[in-house]
């Protein structure tokens, strides 16, 4: 299901093909709250993907801090592993439980887009590579011994990060764009 034309790719597009956008039309983003059925799964799925930026945020401010010196070793590390872990699980879940039950629901739910489905799985074998390259950077601070050595892999993990947190920030967007009209169309959850 993850084939696609490159310029479609998530680190290529920088929104989705109007194509895929259509129920967003009828059902623009101003509306969403207003619609009597956002209460449900529409704001849940919202809510995730807010936290999972904020999540990013603070990550990306943390390994500033430390950067600059101004959080603790052992504060930062604490921090990082919690907060890093919080991220990474959470948004594997997400992912599965997106390819396996809803992407298919809502692609046949509207068969017209379901190709517009079939990019946002794509993402998400693009940003488990994201996700591993998070993991080993994290890691590397974490096993990192001494002041110096903990700034230097923070530096090189935060340059990662960047990159992720811009990909995932494509795709929660993309995804928002798709999922959610189709979701408050179909009163789906």
């Amino acid at each position: 299901m993850n084939d696609q034309p490159s310029d479609l790719s998530l680190t290529q597009r920088d929104a989705l093909p109007d194509e895929f956008r259509l129920i967003l039309s009828d059902l623009p983003r101003s509306e969403w709250s207003d619609h009597p059925d956002f209460n449900g799964l529409a704001a849940f799925w919202l809510d995730r993907h807010l936290a999972f930026r904020r999540l990013l945020d603070a990550l990306a401010q943390d390994a500033r801090s430390r950067i600059d010196g101004g959080m603790a070793t052992e504060t930062y590390a604490a921090r990082l592993s919690r907060l890093g872990s919080q991220l990474l699980g959470d948004l594997i879940g997400h992912h599965q439980i997106e390819d396996q039950v809803y992407f298919p629901e809502l692609a046949r739910l509207e068969p017209r887009i379901a190709r517009g489905f079939a990019i946002l799985d794509a993402d998400h074998h693009a940003l488990h590579g994201l996700i591993d390259r998070f993991a080993t950077g994290g890691n590397a601070v974490l096993s990192a011994v001494g002041d110096a050595a903990q700034r230097k892999a923070t530096g090189r993990f935060l340059t990662d990060l960047s990159d992720f947190d811009r990909l995932l920030a494509r795709h929660l967007t993309d995804e928002e764009d798709l999922v959610l009209p189709v979701v408050l169309k179909h009163r789906v959850g």
